[in-house]
């Protein structure tokens, strides 16, 4: 099983943390040790001072797939869930600097959580769905996926140019505008929709 992970996927993004829109997308992995499930709380590790999160819609594949074409890409996941992508925003400034790979900011224990799923079919139209988030009862962010630069069916179709993807894979399509920090004692509640997908605390 792989955590595939899509970086600046949202123009709006992309430009609250000062980066250039990517040519083409950003692509990075997480091992299983970074999932987080059940809505078990988030413990804020002691390598790095700053956590983000990064809520995103997340793509859960159902079929063995490479080389697949954005045409036919609807066939290979049948369901959605949401997530955060934590970062360790510190520690991933530092690595930039450094011209450094970001696994360590990126990928470490607890930092990809994952929800329940529901079938995609709830939805009307795939490129048209809300997402967003809470903390402490604040709306943080908010996202549509019409929004995303490249499409849920565009990211697979280019990552299986890469890696083949296996069911039970999962790609975080990328985060809207509106990350943060969070603290110990904090509250995340994420709604797809007006559905409430996961709630969880930061300890």
């Amino acid at each position: 099983m792989k955590i595939i992970c899509i970086g600046r996927n949202y123009e709006d993004h992309a430009k609250e943390l000062k980066n250039p829109l990517a040519q083409e997308p950003i692509v990075f992995l997480k091992p299983d040790s970074a999932l987080l499930r059940n809505n078990d709380p988030f413990y804020i590790p002691q390598f790095a001072k700053q956590f983000h999160y990064e809520t995103e819609l997340v793509v859960r594949i159902s079929r063995l797939g490479k080389k697949i074409d954005a045409s036919f890409a609807h066939r290979y996941y049948d369901e959605i869930g949401l997530g955060v992508d934590f970062t360790a925003r510190d520690l991933q400034d530092e690595l930039r600097q450094k011209g450094l790979p970001w696994e360590k900011c990126k990928a470490f224990d607890g930092s990809a959580v994952i929800s329940k799923f529901t079938p995609k079919m709830r939805f009307p139209d795939i490129n048209d769905v809300n997402f967003s988030l809470k903390v402490n009862g604040e709306l943080r962010q908010q996202g549509n996926s019409g929004d995303m630069i490249s499409s849920i069916d565009q990211l697979i179709a280019y990552v299986s140019n890469y890696f083949t993807l296996k069911i039970g894979d999962y790609i975080f399509t990328g985060t809207p505008a509106g990350v943060g920090s969070v603290n110990i004692g904090d509250r995340l509640q994420g709604y797809i929709e007006d559905r409430l997908f996961f709630d969880f605390n930061i300890k």
